[in-house]
């Protein structure tokens, strides 16, 4: 009896229920989604990031480092780690949209938007070069270049000054922002998927190397420190005028060595001989100018070429390498 009165109770109960259902659609209680878990979160970031993510991700990570550590020397550390955040969370989002679907925006996006930034992170170095050491280590250079010359390389440059050769130093000079996207551009135009993620982490490593020396030995450039010692100005026409205004907005006091311009443009140069060899002999006069055009415009000393020429080849051999690893190029949309 019991058991019959259990089942009838429990039988009015679910036509009754059905019955509010049926009359009242909105009053069904949909299922609460439930969150993904830290391992699925972390597995669909690394199946979107390619090598260039990781190698950022890490020169990110090492920012934050020196933004806890030396926050007493840094202004406007706090915004600082918030926009190092927003970077990183824009970057992951931009990879994991790549990943789901094919949009042309987000493709070219995804492909380019490392050179944009190289160029905020060197202009950072303005606020972050003393954050560890306080001073200058720019002696130690010029006993170097001293030694090596016998002579101050950019002081004796100057006695070759005139303007044509200003012009076309200068020139020289500023090859080094084609180098950035000349050969990664007609690797994406034959969508050579393998060697312009190559060369784009490769650069990347050249880079972010650059910059991590830049703060643990602070070099202001003769510029700056052989100022009183510079008898006149390097007076040019157009690419003087065009790299003066682009100094007066973009120059950061430090960040000299190793010369970013050197490294980024030996890995391009690297990449050119192994992908493109008839691009290699084109740039290799330009590259040798723009190596003597950084000491002659006094933007740097000899041993900051000849650092910027080792990071180069040691990021371009370091980069080969981690692009063979499994997962190290990032996955498409279809």
């Amino acid at each position: 009896m019991k058991t019959f009165l259990a089942a009838s109770l429990a039988r009015i109960s679910r036509e009754k229920s059905s019955a509010i259902e049926t009359a009242l659609p909105w009053a069904q209680i949909a299922p609460t989604p439930s969150l993904p878990s830290l391992s699925r979160v972390l597995e669909i970031a690394r199946a979107a990031c390619g090598a260039f993510e990781w190698v950022t991700f890490a020169y990110l990570a090492w920012l934050g480092a020196i933004f806890i550590t030396c926050h007493r020397r840094i202004a406007h550390v706090a915004p600082l780690i918030a926009i190092h955040a927003a970077i990183a969370l824009a970057i992951l989002a931009l990879a994991i949209a790549a990943q789901r679907r094919q949009h042309n925006f987000i493709r070219l996006a995804r492909h380019w938007y490392p050179l944009a930034l190289y160029i905020f992170f060197f202009e950072e170095l303005q606020n972050l070069v003393q954050a560890i050491f306080p001073r200058w280590f720019d002696r130690f250079l010029i006993q170097f270049d001293f030694h090596l010359a016998g002579v101050h390389p950019s002081l004796w440059f100057a006695r070759f000054a005139s303007p044509a050769l200003n012009d076309f130093m200068q020139f020289a000079y500023m090859t080094y922002f084609l180098y950035l996207v000349l050969l990664p551009a007609i690797l994406y135009a034959s969508r050579e998927r393998l060697a312009f993620w190559t060369t784009m982490v490769s650069t990347a490593i050249a880079h972010y190397s650059v910059y991590v020396v830049a703060i643990l030995f602070p070099v202001e450039s003769p510029f700056y420190s052989l100022a009183s010692l510079q008898s006149k100005p390097l007076a040019g026409g157009t690419c003087t005028a065009l790299i003066d205004l682009i100094e007066h907005f973009g120059r950061v006091h430090g960040a000299a060595f190793p010369s970013a311009h050197v490294a980024g443009s030996t890995v391009a140069l690297l990449a050119a001989w192994r992908y493109r060899r008839w691009l290699f002999w084109v740039c290799l006069p330009f590259f040798a100018s723009m190596c003597v055009a950084t000491v002659y415009g006094r933007y740097h000393y000899v041993a900051d070429v000849f650092a910027g020429l080792a990071v180069g080849g040691i990021a371009f051999l370091t980069g080969t390498r981690l692009m063979q690893l499994k997962g190290s190029l990032p996955q498409e949309g279809n």
